[in-house]
């Protein structure tokens, strides 16, 4: 009986992994062979793997700006400002907690239109021209976004709140705007992106000044962004500003 015992705490220990040196994911017991670095390490990541890292692109222009030309260029525009009146009143200067609900709506509109341009394919029996698999890579971009910011920001409980009630609202509001004018929601995020390259902007002059510590940045950005092992969050917070430039040209 000892010995049984014994064998089933050893189980439960081991229920993240498999034999044959395979791991186990929380996802149904989904399993994947064990993937190391190249000097033998384990890889700790099941969110993402090696070959989906990458170094993101710093010389991209920053300041680049769609300037409103039509109604619902005007629209998207005047929207977006709008939105941005409750976020300054909230979050002040707090650019921490302002990124952390920022990419929670952020990782919301490439979700949506990939979904709603897959069922169009199925539904058409045409491609997509691609459009698809970039929209899910942009949601799937963001979302390391949040991650990171997590890390760092360690939201309390009325923030998780705050962003179960925004999240639930914002896509709920984009899948209907993207269903009557794709061309609008792709222009809403362009200036959403737009925000966000000027919220970090003000982020990296707050941690240059002093008046954020530039903290070591999290290991899950290291390896995402093939980040230098002494990385700061002045690092992390510089290739995050270059991907939401590379958002805003895509939409």
């Amino acid at each position: 009986p000892g010995g049984e015992a014994e064998a089933k705490s050893t189980g439960k220990e081991e229920s993240s992994r498999t034999k044959n040196n395979k791991v186990v994911s929380s996802y149904w017991g989904i399993s994947r062979p064990k993937i190391t670095r190249e000097d033998g390490t384990e890889w700790p990541w099941n969110c993402f793997m090696p070959w989906e890292t990458y170094e993101s692109n710093l010389s991209i222009d920053l300041n680049k700006h769609h300037v409103p030309k039509n109604f619902l260029d005007k629209v998207a525009y005047r929207t977006v400002k709008l939105l941005r009146i409750p976020t300054d009143l909230f979050f002040k200067r707090q650019y921490g907690c302002r990124a952390m609900m920022l990419e929670t709506v952020a990782a919301v509109p490439g979700m949506v239109g990939g979904m709603l341009l897959h069922l169009r394919s199925l539904r058409k029996f045409q491609h997509s021209g691609g459009w698809i698999k970039a929209l899910l890579e942009e949601a799937e971009n963001e979302r390391m976004h949040l991650m990171t910011m997590v890390e760092l920001v360690k939201p309390k409980w009325y923030e998780r709140l705050l962003v179960l009630a925004v999240q639930g609202v914002f896509f709920n509001a984009f899948f209907v705007v993207y269903v009557l004018s794709p061309k609008l929601a792709h222009r809403v995020v362009g200036y959403l992106e737009e925000e966000a390259i000027h919220s970090y902007t003000e982020y990296l002059k707050d941690i240059n000044s002093g008046a954020v510590e530039n903290v070591p940045a999290p290991a899950i950005a290291i390896d995402y962004w093939r980040l230098p092992k002494d990385a700061k969050l002045k690092d992390v917070i510089t290739v995050i500003r270059a991907d939401e430039a590379h958002h805003r040209d895509v939409n």
